[in-house]
């Protein structure tokens, strides 16, 4: 069954978001093979990315503290002391992430021309987001095409010299022959998922990415109609107003 929700769920950021990231990538590399062929090859990579629990990531008290105990004499001084026992506690480990990626290349050459980044949770928080934007500096420094899919409404958002327009979720396609302009593409929770375009090299056309319709294989493809817990909480919270609205949108689209 498709989506209740005219674009994005909001249910799905805090429950069911690595399959909608490994579901959109496995969409969108089936849906550009049949486009590109013979011309170009199109990939799947992985980027590795130290995360941690939102626990960790908040500023923390001392891991050790002073506490006092049972007094002794020091005959150096005459006076009594207090000696000090650690408080244990647990250092935060982090963890490996692996995240799927798309690369698009010429079949002759073998030479990267467009990458294609779906943005998670740990793209946009802690570490986790110094580690993306270093990785983007890199891309940004070479002449591949980038496009940046922010699915998300929690987190930070990706940087830009001026703010980014209104919206709940962005797409950014940045054109290698045209740094530092980017395209953004904004749009609210209320709103389908825009069309936006792929460049490829120079002397191509581009192709066209359906998002909507990509989002909508996904969701289908992975049963989210009946995984997708639709009386928990919306991860990351809505306002009274959006909620009033996805209650109705809910309601209005539930089966018979």
């Amino acid at each position: 069954m498709p989506s209740p929700f005219p674009g994005m769920d909001p249910f799905l950021e805090g429950q069911k978001w690595r399959g909608v990231h490994h579901g959109l990538i496995s969409a969108i590399q089936l849906r550009l093979v049949p486009q590109l062929r013979p011309a170009y090859i199109v990939d799947v990579e992985e980027s590795v990315y130290l995360a941690r629990d939102d626990e960790q990531e908040r500023w923390l008290e001392p891991d050790v503290a002073i506490s006092e105990s049972v007094a002794w004499s020091s005959e150096a001084s005459g006076e009594t002391a207090v000696i000090a026992e650690p408080v244990v506690r647990t250092l935060p480990k982090p963890r490996k992430v692996r995240q799927a990626y798309l690369t698009i290349l010429t079949a002759k050459g073998r030479e990267v021309v467009t990458v294609i980044e779906v943005l998670s949770p740990w793209n946009k928080t802690g570490d986790g987001y110094r580690e993306y934007l270093d990785k983007r500096d890199d891309l940004l420094g070479t002449p591949v095409n980038l496009i940046e899919l922010d699915l998300l409404r929690g987190g930070r958002r990706l940087p830009t010299c001026e703010p980014l327009p209104p919206g709940d979720f962005f797409a950014l396609v940045s054109r290698g022959a045209r740094r530092p302009e980017v395209d953004v593409y904004a749009w609210r929770l209320r709103q389908p998922l825009p069309k936006i375009p792929l460049p490829l090299a120079e002397g191509d056309a581009d192709l066209s990415l359906d998002l909507q319709s990509l989002f909508q294989v996904t969701y289908d493809h992975a049963g989210f109609d009946y995984s997708l817990d639709y009386d928990a909480k919306v991860v990351p919270a809505l306002s009274e107003t959006e909620m009033e609205w996805v209650r109705s949108t809910l309601e209005a689209n539930a089966p018979d």
